[in-house]
């Protein structure tokens, strides 16, 4: 006889502080439901369960996304920074580092070179 219920995990992340919580929950629960019930909303009170994005397993799913047994719900934060754009601007920078240091680096090869002064006393 096959069981109604599941266990599921409700996990959530910040920098210095992580939480995952394991909650036994009846077969056919939604991801939204899960984090309600998890109460890792009393222990994080800056969620907005209404506009935070969900995921299982680091894939995204709707609140509405029904849940399997042993799924792990993962509420995700903001970005602070468009991961697009701060490649660029990582790029960018690096480009200019390595343009400084070719020119940092110029002076040394034309000192090499031969002196004129060198080449008179030669003759």
């Amino acid at each position: 006889m096959a069981s109604d219920t599941i266990i599921i995990e409700v996990a959530y992340a910040k920098p210095e502080r992580q939480l995952i919580l394991q909650l036994e929950a009846e077969s056919g629960i939604t991801a939204k439901e899960a984090v309600i019930r998890s109460g890792i909303l009393d222990e994080f009170p800056e969620i907005d369960i209404e506009t935070a994005k969900l995921g299982v397993f680091g894939k995204t799913v709707a609140a509405t996304t029904a849940l399997n047994p042993l799924d792990r719900v993962e509420i995700y934060r903001p970005l602070i920074a468009d991961p697009k754009e701060a490649r660029k601007k990582r790029a960018a920078e690096g480009k200019q580092l390595k343009n400084r240091a070719i020119k940092k680096k110029a002076p040394a090869k034309r000192a090499a070179k031969e002196k004129p002064d060198d080449a008179a006393t030669a003759e």
